[in-house]
């Protein structure tokens, strides 16, 4: 997947983006948000899965990422021009593609009408000055945690953002008929998007504690249904392409990830069929496996898996992560460079290359390990694991100023702005004066002092 130019490409940026870190974390606390589950290969197949909805836009495949928020309920939506989240409730709920990507569609459709920019007018009414922050705060406020990777926080549980992220029913009504049309266009049956509605349907009788996000922040109406069936209907005859066997493939893959990463590993391995020998079981099995502290066996697995696909960047991705976190750091570093031989561009395998390489705890391991991780970072900015090793990187090579430099920016992303403060200080002093660094410290240190008043 394209990754956009990160914010710290140009220092001055960054006051941009950590006032609209501070703004967006207003009424609720890094405590209280949830994580995006980074992971290279399930980021890779929804964009695989959106794009022939943003051909069907007229708009780049690049332009625009998908992001998993670590959330079980049901939900999707975006908050600018350049992401659609998900939550991973919502994809381990739809059984199918299409469903999936009448979801994409309807929420691609709400940034091609507008929506996004009448709602950052609306906030920056409201004594705001987020600019360019506002933009890209919820995808890099960063929280360290995640189950199938690193995270990134967002603050979705506060009722100011809930408030942020609803849409009015005249929206909900126009990017239903637009995200058909897109459907339509990309050759995918729209009657989808009817299923995903039925899901939700009943939701608008249960008390508010109850609902799913989606049923908040998308009003649902009967209404709404039938204007959307109406629409459907005027497409009836033409003939709407399956999705292909490769990508039903990597959706398998996709949902067999989740379901091993998340949840207790006991039910998951219970509720695995056990003359079930497909890909994603094993797959499945091995991460289970693997989170009881079953290494030979989780690695078993994934040797058999690697024999049949030897060239997989993900599965020696995931091999590395199975033996990294088995205390097996030598051999996770040879299936990480492996990893990243096949997969370069994935920003996300060179984190845990660099990850693997800090763990080697050796001069030549820590300065290979820098190497990795800002390259990294110049390719994806929001791991916020990458950036806590980073900075361990920066002091484990004798410079305690970057160190403190990008610890500071990571706490300003999480907007803990007292400790980003701290730090920047820090960095301002041991950092040459007039240097980037020591202007990127100057930049925290000023955005701090704006969101502590």
């Amino acid at each position: 997947m394209v990754r956009r130019s990160h914010p710290f490409a140009c220092p001055r940026l960054l006051l941009c983006v950590l006032i609209g870190v501070a703004l967006l974390v207003q009424g609720g606390t890094p405590a209280t948000a949830r994580g995006l589950i980074r992971d290279a290969e399930i980021e890779r197949t929804l964009a695989r899965i959106a794009r022939p909805l943003f051909n069907a836009a007229g708009i780049s495949p690049g332009r625009i990422d998908v992001l998993v928020v670590d959330d079980p309920t049901l939900n999707a939506f975006v908050i600018d021009n350049h992401t659609i989240f998900l939550h991973s409730g919502l994809i381990r709920r739809l059984p199918d593609i299409p469903m999936l990507q009448a979801v994409m569609a309807h929420e691609l459709a709400h940034i091609t009408s507008g929506h996004t920019v009448r709602r950052t007018l609306n906030r920056r009414s409201s004594n705001t000055v987020a600019g360019l922050g506002m933009l890209l705060a919820a995808a890099i406020a960063a929280s360290g945690g995640g189950n199938a990777a690193a995270g990134v926080a967002i603050g979705t549980t506060s009722a100011a953002n809930r408030n942020f992220l609803a849409h009015t029913r005249a929206e909900e009504a126009t990017a239903d008929q637009i995200g058909a049309q897109y459907m339509v266009r990309a050759g995918i049956d729209p009657r989808a998007a009817i299923k995903v509605l039925d899901i939700f349907r009943d939701q608008a009788v249960l008390s508010a504690a109850q609902q799913d996000p989606y049923s908040r922040t998308h009003p649902l109406s009967r209404d709404r249904i039938r204007a959307l069936k109406g629409a459907i209907a005027a497409y009836g005859g033409r003939h709407f392409t399956p999705p292909s066997p490769d990508m039903t493939y990597w959706f398998g893959r996709m949902r067999a990830k989740f379901r091993g990463f998340v949840g207790n590993p006991s039910a998951t391995l219970r509720h695995l069929k056990r003359g079930d020998t497909s890909e994603a079981t094993r797959m499945a099995r091995a991460i289970a496996l693997h989170r009881q502290g079953k290494l030979k066996e989780a690695i078993a697995l994934m040797d058999t898996l690697l024999r049949a696909r030897p060239k997989d960047p993900f599965y020696h991705e995931l091999k590395g992560q199975i033996l990294l976190e088995g205390r097996q750091p030598k051999r996770a570093v040879k299936s990480y460079r492996t990893a990243v031989s096949l997969a370069p561009r994935q920003a996300l395998i060179r984190a845990g290359l660099g990850r693997a390489l800090l763990s080697l705890r050796t001069k030549s391991g820590n300065r290979a390990a820098l190497k990795v991780l800002k390259k990294a970072r110049q390719m994806d900015p929001r791991d916020a694991r990458m950036m806590r090793d980073l900075a361990l990187a920066w002091a484990k090579n004798g410079n305690n100023g970057m160190a403190s430099l990008v610890t500071a920016e990571r706490y300003a992303l999480l907007g803990l702005f007292k400790d980003a403060k701290t730090n920047a200080t820090r960095a301002e002093g041991l950092l040459p004066r007039g240097s980037r660094g020591w202007l990127r410290a100057e930049d925290v240190l000023a955005t701090s002092k704006v969101a502590l008043k």
